[in-house]
């Protein structure tokens, strides 16, 4: 939901910035259904179909992971995408020394009014002794805001990664289209 939340402040900044909402659909990415199949599985895994946490559950999670990887590396061009990746490789760093679990804490949990865990394979939740906690969902949006969850600094950068890079292409950034201008001439 954080990441949602993120991309609808940027869109709405185009405007504000001076960008071109036109410009996005113009927008050249490679291969986005790489994209779309990893967070697919990450949703299918964790809402769609619930269940306990197992080691099938578990590998389609992380294999969700290289899709992106590679997403990101066949579009590395545009701006703000190496940021995105850099938040990637910090939650992939605390999920996998967590055993495939994000780990939160129980402050943001709470905050957020998001259950502690359970049975139920989720991918964020808190551990009894997290590793590198201080990457984990330490970060709440409150449960009195609608879309109330947890997130973590790799969430963050993501975030401001993928705001990045709607807002440069949207001003005709490199590796994007260009604009035109009223005069004809190209503007970026």
């Amino acid at each position: 939901m954080f990441l949602l939340i993120a991309v609808v402040v940027a869109v709405a900044l185009v405007p504000i910035l001076h960008g071109d909402l036109g410009a996005l659909a113009g927008m050249r990415v490679r291969l986005a259904g790489l994209l779309l199949i990893a967070l697919l599985i990450q949703v299918l895994v964790v809402a769609v179909f619930p269940g306990p946490a197992s080691g099938v559950r578990l590998s389609l999670f992380l294999a969700s992971y290289p899709l992106g990887v590679a997403f990101l590396y066949l579009n590395r061009r545009l701006s703000g995408l190496w940021l995105v990746g850099v938040g990637a490789v910090l939650n992939l760093l605390a999920i996998v020394a967590n055993a495939g679990v994000m780990p939160a804490t129980a402050g943001a949990l709470a905050t957020a009014g998001v259950p502690a865990g359970g049975d139920v394979f989720a991918n964020s939740a808190s551990v009894a002794d997290p590793r590198l906690w201080f990457l984990g969902d330490v970060f709440a949006i409150p449960s009195s805001v609608p879309l109330a969850n947890v997130f973590s600094v790799g969430d963050v950068l993501i975030a401001l990664g993928v705001g990045w890079t709607i807002v440069r292409a949207s001003r005709g950034a490199p590796g994007q289209p260009m604009r035109q201008t009223g005069s004809g001439t190209p503007e970026g």
